[in-house]
C-alpha cells in the first residue's frame, strides 16, 4: 500500500549536502529545519530548482505532506510548482 492520507501543513526546510549518499540522486537534497514538526532525518521531495538555483542551507517555507512509495520508506513531498518563500541564505 503507498500513498498514505496525510493533511499538507507548512514548515521551514533547508537544502543540505548529505554525509552519505547511498540510495540518494544529486549532490544536494532538502530536509525539515531542526525544530519542525517532522525531524531533520525524513527527506524532502520537492522541486529540484531550490537545490541548484540558491545555495546550500538555504531555509524555505514550503507545504508538505506524509507520504510513501511502496518499498521504500517514509518522504516529505511538496509539489514542485507551489509557491516556496524563500527565508534566508547563509551568510
Amino acid at each position: 500500500m503507498m500513498a498514505k492520507d496525510h493533511p499538507y501543513i507548512s514548515i521551514v526546510a533547508e537544502s543540505f549536502i548529505p554525509a552519505g549518499m547511498s540510495g540518494r540522486h544529486g549532490k544536494v537534497h532538502m530536509r525539515p529545519a531542526p525544530g519542525q514538526v517532522f525531524g531533520p532525518d525524513i527527506a524532502i521531495e520537492c522541486s529540484k530548482t531550490l537545490t541548484t538555483k540558491y545555495p546550500v542551507g538555504t531555509r524555505f517555507r514550503m507545504r508538505v505532506k506524509l507520504t510513501d512509495r511502496e518499498g521504500g520508506g517514509e518522504f516529505l513531498y511538496s509539489y514542485h510548482g507551489w509557491k516556496v518563500d524563500v527565508l534566508g541564505c547563509p551568510e
